[in-house]
């Protein structure tokens, strides 16, 4: 069966931060809404709504989130509405779901969502929830947390590769640089790597600056066949690339701690698919979880070679006027890191990148690349997006 082409025609998001006085609810509304409007649609028009969502039931009690969301924004009752869960990639396998149900024929507009709301629970019960997605038969037992996991990769990356902690706090420089740009960061400070490497340190070598924050926030895409989406959008982005691989819940599977197996799979398989090389990739969106991962992710998506990452960093390639701007709206480490909401937060950045309409604007951006890595590298997503 042949597959169609898929099309973003509208994106929405809220800001990212803490944002006390929206519930999760409002929050996924706000975004669905907004994307709507952009796309210029009918909300009579979906035919189907995905939402990624990795911890609501564990910290703020509520499940069955997607009819719950739908009937927020008066979707009709004959559509099916489901939640997705892959940790940090849940909203980006909502995107993915929505893209095979668009690309199979079976409809022509779908709705995909993310949301999280993190700021309402306790620190120690954010903690719990996010190490949920560690085998908690095996490494869960050991305490093992993602501080600690990024920490050891971190670690091993320095020992292998000579990669200094220099090089890793000038990641979170140039994302705080990039985040005081985007409107819709959770921080919009410039810091310098002095304040990197005297910030406070939370599982050695990772500082205070070098670790994403929690978020609240919620983003959203309406998707449809490229066929019709001009009728809709003047300026839709399509979609060339879209996988998700499976990776490993715990480190000793991994028999390695450099990189992450499903990412470097993840991007092979989207590549292949959009018939491009990582080098013609205008920027990219990648998971930055704590500054080492971005390094790390890097070279699994193909940016590098691995073990030269941490030089990219220092000699300015992955800034917004270098040879592969990576994280040009701040990254998790500025945007924040609502869980279940990045991987469309992500794709939101892209689209704005790719219409020209950014306020840390990519010159001449026509292709982005969005990557996801989920718990400890157990599910990845990778999509690659391109300018019509």
């Amino acid at each position: 069966m042949g597959m169609r082409g898929v099309s973003i025609i509208g994106v929405g998001t809220t800001p990212y931060g803490i944002l006390k006085n929206q519930t999760i609810k409002a929050m996924a509304v706000t975004a669905c809404n907004e994307a709507i409007k952009d796309a210029g649609i009918d909300r009579k028009q979906i035919e189907a709504f995905y939402l990624g969502n990795y911890i609501s039931g564990m910290i703020i009690g509520q499940e069955t989130l997607a009819p719950l969301i739908a009937g927020g924004i008066c979707l009709n009752k004959e559509i099916s509405c489901t939640k997705v869960e892959g940790a940090c990639s849940s909203a980006s396998i909502a995107l993915r779901q929505g893209y095979l149900l668009v690309a199979s024929g079976l409809y022509d507009i779908v709705l995909v969502a993310g949301v999280e709301k993190m700021s309402s629970a306790s620190t120690e019960k954010i903690t719990a929830s996010l190490g949920a997605s560690i085998d908690m038969e095996t490494e869960g037992l050991t305490g093992l947390t993602f501080p600690g996991f990024w920490a050891l990769m971190a670690r091993r990356h320095m020992y292998e590769f000579g990669t200094t902690i220099e090089q890793i706090g000038m990641v979170a420089v140039k994302n705080h640089k990039n985040g005081a740009l985007n409107p819709r960061a959770r921080f919009r400070n410039i810091i310098s790597l002095e304040d990197v490497m005297n910030s406070k340190m939370i599982t050695d070598p990772l500082k205070l600056y070098d670790c994403c924050p929690i978020s609240d926030g919620a983003s959203a895409a309406v998707l449809c066949s490229s066929e019709i989406a001009k009728e809709f959008s003047d300026k839709p982005i399509d979609i060339i690339g879209s996988a998700q691989t499976t990776g490993y819940s715990t480190l000793f599977e991994q028999a390695q701690e450099v990189s992450l197996p499903a990412t470097i799979l993840a991007a092979k398989q989207a590549f292949e698919m959009a018939g491009i090389m990582p080098g013609d990739v205008d920027l990219a969106e990648i998971h930055d979880c704590f500054s080492p991962a971005e390094i790390a992710d890097s070279e699994d998506l193909g940016f590098f070679e691995k073990g030269k990452g941490g030089w990219a960093v220092q000699d300015g390639l992955t800034r917004v006027d270098g040879k592969l701007p990576i994280n040009p709206s701040g990254g998790l480490l500025c945007k924040g890191h609502p869980v279940g909401a990045t991987g469309l937060g992500q794709v939101y950045e892209v689209v704005r990148q790719l219409r020209h309409e950014h306020e840390n604007q990519v010159k001449g951006a026509e292709i982005g690349l969005t990557h996801n890595a989920g718990g400890t590298g157990a599910v990845c997503t990778v999509h690659i997006l391109r300018r019509r």
